[in-house]
């Protein structure tokens, strides 16, 4: 997941008990700082926005964010003319998903039951895409018809990535969790203008890092510092970041 601010991107990875933070100065790295980011052997999963730059990951490893999907179709069904239908009715197979998906979470149903009651609404979903996918656009069409198109069209092409979370333990359907841990260091940008350099994006990052994966430790952050420091000085083995 990512946070833009002018000519800078903040990235952000959450497992499980610590946070990861990366600082780029340019917007026209973003798919090089997701590469950095993932490492060149990524093998896990990520839940994303649609953002190009993650495009470098796999279908098949890349959960597209529900979240962000949802904001997408309220937009589609707020236009005018066939959008309003096609957002309408993407609208109704979220909801029906995400039931499911809640009852799941409460142990109301099994991971098996959950695939199987979740096959009807892909089977609609994807339908509601196709026939959305094949109006009739010019190339340079910037109408709204034009964007809910090219927004059906994009996503039949990610259509894996879309129910990565049903039958991956561990997958979540949203970045949520992402979102929250990046605020801290959004307003921290925001209110402090950033760094103007590499060496201060570095420092801002490592620090983020530390800071954010203590929180979620609840372990102390001034007494880690502390000891960071004294082993650096000393040439012992700084304390470990992971719980």
């Amino acid at each position: 997941m990512r946070h833009e601010v002018p000519h800078s991107l903040t990235w952000v990875l959450c497992p499980k008990q610590t946070l990861h933070c990366y600082i780029v100065k340019s917007r026209g790295r973003a798919t090089t700082a997701a590469q950095t980011v993932l490492g060149e052997t990524f093998t896990g999963f990520i839940t994303s926005d649609r953002c190009p730059a993650y495009n470098c990951v796999d279908v098949s490893h890349r959960q597209l964010c529900w979240a962000h999907l949802k904001r997408d179709f309220i937009q589609i069904s707020e236009r005018v003319g066939a959008s309003v239908e096609i957002g309408a009715a993407l609208l109704t197979q979220e909801k029906l998903l995400f039931n499911l998906w809640h009852q799941f979470r409460n142990e109301q149903l099994t991971r098996s039951q959950l695939i199987q009651a979740v096959k009807p609404i892909q089977a609609e979903f994807s339908s509601i895409l196709l026939e959305a996918a094949e109006l009739h656009i010019d190339p340079q069409e910037k109408t709204p018809l034009a964007k809910t198109v090219r927004t059906c069209r994009n996503l039949l092409k990610l259509e894996v990535a879309l129910w990565l979370f049903v039958s991956e333990d561990g997958v979540e359907p949203t970045n949520n969790a992402a979102e929250r841990a990046i605020r801290p260091a959004v307003i921290w940008r925001r209110t402090s203008f950033g760094s103007d350099s590499l060496a201060g994006s570095e420092f801002v990052s490592r620090l983020l890092t530390v800071v954010s994966s203590l929180n979620l430790q609840e372990r102390n952050i001034l007494d880690f510092l502390a000891e960071s420091i004294l082993a650096a000085r000393s040439g012992q083995i700084p304390p470990s970041l992971l719980p």
